[in-house]
């Protein structure tokens, strides 16, 4: 796959539909419904797809007149994505496909407090036993070189719908040959004849771990409990390492990322997670919503009581540090309490469309929690639905639509 070729917006909207059509397929003229486009402009577009190896036909489907419709569908094994959610006490990695579904996964436990170097020296050993997992899984292949070397920015804002870029910076691509890393086989089948086809690359790594952080360079601030990572430059120290555009955001905007991309996703929703710790991610209008710092969502360190016992985080009576009292207590019920009112706040606050429940606490027991919060904002007259929706691995496939949402144009 050559991910240069995605330079246009319109080309990524129409891989997009490609995407959430899933197997069905969708046909030209819907593509063209769709994006406003000419049919003559798709059919351009979809021929570089096709081209390119992105697409593929799925068939025909009947039409009011005339020939059978075409279906094109998006080919998922076209390129990779990795996953990589950092986790205070496990470190959780997968490897993703083009349209996200996962096709290999590790987890070990692990110490954020080790510092960063022990705890970035696990992550490359993770990655590289990953695609190397993930490339015995499918057949053997050569390692990524600069012939398919990706263009996704590890800087990139997914927020701001960024674009894949033929002139990425050099300092953010370094050879993966030197990493030893393994590209992922596809697409789905090879010619009868000829030359054996190109592999598919793996286009990134996505990063996830506890904030504050600033995504955009790429660094941690002084994470809850774990002030000595403040300022390490986790992005470009990994890249270097493996060899491939990373990309660092706080777990809980991964999360939200992950869950924005569903086709039936909410438009504004809070997706709030407890964990290890708590926070919280936003979607607005479609798009992760992080603030120039990255701030965005600390849901966790509200105070709700201002006498309360002390936080990691310098405060007092933080949302955070009430509910893990009330779990560690074993009171999830009145931890349940605690994480609804911190969910009103939001509502109340951005008018959102629905608040979606994770973590590992809240799946220990989701409908006490989901219960709860339902209460509480029930019984402060607000309407907006209340569910479970991240599964165990939510923040590290969100992890890995990191990498990927910029090749849809999302």
């Amino acid at each position: 796959m050559n991910v240069p070729a995605l330079r246009s917006p319109n080309a990524a909207l129409v891989l997009d539909l490609l995407r959430t059509a899933g197997e069905t397929g969708i046909s030209r003229l819907e593509l063209a419904e769709r994006t406003g486009l000419t049919p003559q402009a798709v059919s351009k577009i979809t021929a570089r797809l096709r081209s390119e190896g992105l697409a593929t036909e799925a068939g025909h489907r009947a039409s009011t007149g005339g020939k059978p419709r075409t279906v094109l569908r998006l080919v998922p094994t076209a390129g990779y994505a990795v996953g990589v959610h950092l986790d205070r006490d496990e470190l959780t990695t997968l490897l993703t496909d083009l349209a996200g579904t996962v096709v290999a996964r590790r987890t070990r436990a692990l110490d954020l407090g080790a510092g960063a170097g022990p705890v970035l020296d696990a992550v490359t050993e993770e990655v590289r036993g990953l695609l190397t997992a993930g490339s015995t899984a499918h057949a053997a292949a050569p390692e990524v070189g600069r012939d398919a070397r990706p263009e996704a920015r590890p800087d990139a804002r997914p927020d701001a719908r960024p674009e894949a870029r033929p002139d990425a910076r050099p300092d953010a691509e370094p050879d993966a040959r030197a990493s030893g890393l393994d590209c992922v086989p596809g697409p789905d089948s090879a010619p009868a004849a000829g030359p054996a086809p190109d592999p598919a690359p793996v286009l990134g790594v996505g990063v996830a771990m506890p904030g504050p952080l600033d995504h955009r360079a790429g660094v941690p601030g002084r994470v809850t409990g774990f002030p000595e990572w403040e300022g390490h430059p986790v992005r470009e120290e990994l890249a270097r390492r493996l060899g491939l555009p990373v990309v660092l955001d706080k777990d809980t905007n991964a999360a939200a990322l992950g869950l924005a991309v569903r086709p039936a996703a909410p438009g504004s929703f809070a997706y709030v997670h407890l964990g290890t710790g708590l926070g919280a991610g936003l979607v607005l209008g479609g798009a992760p919503l992080r603030g120039d710092r990255t701030g965005a969502g600390e849901l966790g360190h509200q105070t709700v009581q201002l006498d309360g016992p002390p936080c990691g985080c310098g405060g007092r009576g933080c949302l955070e540090v009430l509910c893990l009292a009330a779990v560690a207590r074993g009171d999830d019920a009145g931890a349940a309490r605690i994480l609804g009112a911190g969910a009103a706040n939001v509502v109340r606050l951005l008018d959102i469309d629905e608040v979606l429940l994770g973590g590992r606490l809240v799946l220990a027991a989701p409908e006490v929690f989901a219960g709860g919060v339902r209460e509480v904002l029930a019984g402060l007259g607000l309407t907006a639905p209340v569910r479970v929706a991240g599964e165990r691995d939510a923040v590290a496939e969100g992890a890995a639509w990191l990498i990927l949402a910029p090749v849809f144009g999302t």
